[in-house]
């Protein structure tokens, strides 16, 4: 016969039994917030460059719309430094929670792992691709004073300059830089000619002395470029994109010009930590997506000739895949460096 539990035993007993019920009720609601409530606080939107870039662009035009789908405020946390490294790694090593997301460039994303070999970063790759923000095709652009008008005759004027023991010069806005990268594709395309590459810091101290003809070529974003387009002081001889701009619609695409196999866009991403959880992937990416449909942000997007994304992780992830290995061999053959 079982004996009659003592007050004592009983109320130890109630004890328990109410302190695991809370325990358990604690659990299923933190894990109610991960799945269900995300976001309860604000979410930021990182960026490896100063405030004015292309990609510090790209995560301010979508702000006010995600905030609208999220219902929680969306902050742009610049931290520049080391071409996008240092918010690299700052995400990389962030909780998988959302709360920390990477507006990652093609430079910083798929480039920077391949020329930095002294500054390794976690492998990029392993973060969680959300969605694609935006694109622009690069352009080849020279002064208006370089006698040529056309692809073929800037190729015959590099070959001309190569057989009579002269290095075009090129420009870049960087050591490592997708422009320099491009170049050299470009070069390898033609033919390898002799060519020598002038970084600068930034491509605003390159367009000054490529405006003023002390360097006859370089490419660039086609939103970085249009204004000197628009303003007579600078001619584009083609785009790197897979079509022309909508903004330059006489400027020829690599493949118009006679360039084969040569395509290379820049594009601009969201990505968050390695293992987050598809859920909180599924709201930010239809929040991306929403926020890229609304007329005004369409119409900020292509004024400044870039083309606005949008679409699915995954294939923001097969872009991340195919320029990783693209841009890598152009590294590896032409020995490109950042440090």
């Amino acid at each position: 016969m079982n004996s009659i539990p003592s007050k004592r035993t009983l109320s130890r007993r109630i004890a328990l039994h109410y302190g695991l019920s809370a325990f358990g009720a604690g659990v299923l609601a933190a894990s109610a917030l991960a799945q269900g409530a995300w976001p309860t606080k604000p979410v930021s939107l990182v960026v490896g460059y100063p405030p004015g870039g292309q990609t510090d662009f790209a995560g301010r035009v979508l702000t006010a719309g995600m905030q609208a789908s999220l219902g929680q405020s969306v902050v742009i946390d610049n931290k520049p430094g080391v071409n996008g490294n240092i918010a690299t790694d700052y995400v990389l090593k962030a909780p998988p929670d959302g709360y920390k997301l990477l507006v990652g460039n093609g430079s910083n994303m798929v480039l920077n792992p391949h020329t930095y070999r002294n500054t390794p970063v976690a492998d990029p790759l392993k973060m969680t691709p959300i969605g694609l923000l935006l694109t622009s095709s690069l352009m080849l652009v020279v002064p208006t004073s370089l006698p040529v008008k056309d692809v073929p005759e800037f190729i015959a004027w590099i070959k001309a300059q190569d057989k009579a023991g002269k290095a075009v010069d090129y420009a870049s806005g960087g050591p490592g830089s997708l422009v320099q990268t491009a170049m050299e594709l470009f070069r390898e395309r033609i033919g390898k000619p002799k060519m020598s590459h002038v970084p600068y810091k930034g491509s605003s101290p390159a367009m000054t002395d490529l405006i003023a003809g002390r360097v006859p070529a370089m490419f660039d974003a086609s939103s970085v470029v249009a204004p000197f387009l628009k303003s007579g002081q600078l001619k584009a001889l083609m785009v790197t994109g897979p079509k022309r701009v909508p903004a330059f619609p006489d400027v020829p695409t690599a493949a118009e010009a006679g360039i084969k196999d040569f395509q290379i866009i820049s594009f601009i991403g969201l990505y968050g930590p390695p293992g987050l959880s598809p859920d909180i992937v599924k709201k930010v990416n239809t929040a991306m997506n929403s926020a890229l449909k609304e007329p005004n942000v369409q119409k900020t997007i292509a004024d400044r000739g870039d083309d606005a994304g949008g679409g699915t992780p995954e294939q923001l992830a097969a872009l991340t895949r195919d320029y990783y290995k693209l841009l890598g061999e152009v590294v590896k053959n032409n020995d490109i460096r950042a440090e």
